[in-house]
C-alpha cells in the first residue's frame, strides 16, 4: 500500500528496502533494508544488515552500508539533499551517522520501540543541540515492517526451541 506523503521514487525505494530486508533475513541477520536517494530521486546506495556474514562487522547496519555505498558513488561524505529510506527506525549509531552525513530526510517503515533513535526512545536526528537536524517521516509501513520482524524473530525462537529440545541432543550415530 502506498503512503500519501511519499513520492513515486520514495515508494519504490521503500519497496526495494523491504526486498533488501528479506535478503538480510535469509542470511540470518535482522531484516532491515535501506536505500539512499539523491535529491533527484536517483538511487545512490543500497544496504541490508550484514552483521552475520564475514567479517561480522558490528557496524554493518543497513543504513551504514547504504551511506557508505552512496558516499563512494557520490565521492563525498556530505549527503545533504539526500533521503534515506529504511524499513525500521534507525538505532542510535545509525542516527548519529545520518546526522554526521548531513542527510536531509529520513523515511522509515516501522517504529522501533526497543532501540529507535529517531523519535521513539530517543530523537537524535532532530536534536537541536546538534549541528544538523533531519526531516523525519516515520511509520509509513508500520504493519509491513512489524510483520517482517515478527516473522523473523518467530522463526528464530522456533529454531532455538527445536535445537534445545531433548530430542535434538540425541546422538544420531548410536
Amino acid at each position: 500500500m502506498n503512503h500519501p506523503s511519499l513520492s513515486v521514487a520514495e515508494q519504490r525505494a521503500l519497496d526495494t528496502a523491504f526486498d533488501l530486508a528479506a535478503r538480510a533475513a535469509v542470511s540470518g541477520d535482522v531484516p532491515v533494508g535501506a536505500v539512499l536517494l539523491t535529491a533527484q530521486g536517483i538511487v545512490a546506495g543500497l544496504g541490508l544488515n550484514q552483521r552475520e556474514i564475514p567479517p561480522h562487522d558490528p557496524t554493518a547496519h543497513a543504513e551504514i552500508v547504504a551511506m557508505r555505498e552512496a558516499a563512494g558513488r557520490l565521492r563525498t561524505w556530505n549527503l545533504a539533499g539526500c533521503t534515506l529510506v529504511v524499513t525500521l527506525e534507525p538505532c542510535t549509531m545509525c542516527a548519529g551517522a545520518i546526522v554526521t552525513a548531513r542527510i536531509s530526510r529520513l523515511i522509515f517503515g516501522a517504529w522501533d520501540s526497543k532501540a529507535g533513535a529517531c523519535g521513539s526512545i530517543r530523537d537524535v536526528v532532530r536534536d537541536s543541540r546538534l549541528n544538523h537536524q533531519v526531516e523525519v517521516i516515520g511509520g509509513v509501513a508500520e504493519k509491513r515492517g512489524v510483520a517482517l520482524l515478527q516473522d523473523f524473530f518467530g522463526k528464530r525462537r522456533l529454531n532455538s526451541a527445536l535445537n534445545s529440545s531433548p530430542d535434538s541432543r540425541l546422538d544420531s550415530s548410536s
